[in-house]
């Protein structure tokens, strides 16, 4: 499955120009039984298999060096863009991909695992949400993007969603640019998106508003604080 999408357009680029690498190790060859077994029963019944903890183990133990290591799972932590750019800014990440009904329990109590949802859904495995985690990630290298100040102004990256995007034609089936946008104020231009950007996540994302606190007081884009 990878790199799969990973392969493609700025991350398939960077790729193949060494700016970031990739290493995949399949669980199945830690196993230690003839059937190459990586999941049982769950203790206590019910429907499913779960993925045994020795075998994950000796999987993780084989390229344990310090890196953080993911288990990409809906029972983690939310993903953010906080940790994304504290995992691009650092060493690299060791991510393990779930299956089935889930871990033993035990692989979290016996290893430094830290659990990451990129979601409230429940997906077949954790493969896309690694690739989910590895966009994000390789997208904020240097070089990735080109210019250093493309993802500054991104949703997430103040505590708010992104303003909204125009481009040509001016006028599309009766829809027009906002005139602000056509003139040239670029102090006018920076307020205006940046009152967007606090309406669109008052209305579609409220809980950003409450989980950053004064993020809606933050200066416009391109205004700059004084010292």
């Amino acid at each position: 499955m990878f790199p799969g999408p990973l392969g493609m357009s700025l991350a398939g680029r960077a790729l193949q120009d060494g700016v970031w690498s990739l290493d995949t190790r399949n669980i199945r060859d830690f196993a230690t039984d003839k059937h190459r077994s990586v999941d049982d029963t769950p203790a206590g019944g019910g429907a499913g298999m779960v993925l045994r903890a020795d075998v994950l183990a000796a999987a993780l133990d084989s390229v344990a060096d310090g890196r953080p290591t993911l288990a990409m799972t809906p029972r983690g932590r939310p993903l953010t863009q906080q940790r994304v750019r504290e995992l691009a800014g650092g060493e690299g990440v060791i991510v393990l991909c779930g299956r089935f009904e889930g871990f033993d329990e035990r692989i979290f109590e016996g290893r430094p695992l830290e659990p990451v949802s990129v979601g409230d859904y429940v997906l077949s495995g954790g493969e896309l949400p690694a690739m989910v985690l590895l966009d994000a990630c390789v997208r904020l290298l240097p070089t990735v993007m080109g210019a250093a100040s493309s993802g500054e102004e991104e949703s997430f990256e103040q505590g708010l969603l992104e303003y909204p995007h125009y481009t040509r034609p001016v006028t599309w089936e009766g829809r027009t640019i906002p005139e602000v946008l056509r003139s040239g104020d670029h102090a006018k231009i920076a307020a205006w998106r940046h009152a967007q950007a606090i309406n669109d996540t008052r209305l579609r994302r409220p809980d950003l508003i409450e989980r950053h606190g004064g993020a809606s007081q933050a200066p416009p884009s391109g205004a700059q604080r004084k010292k």
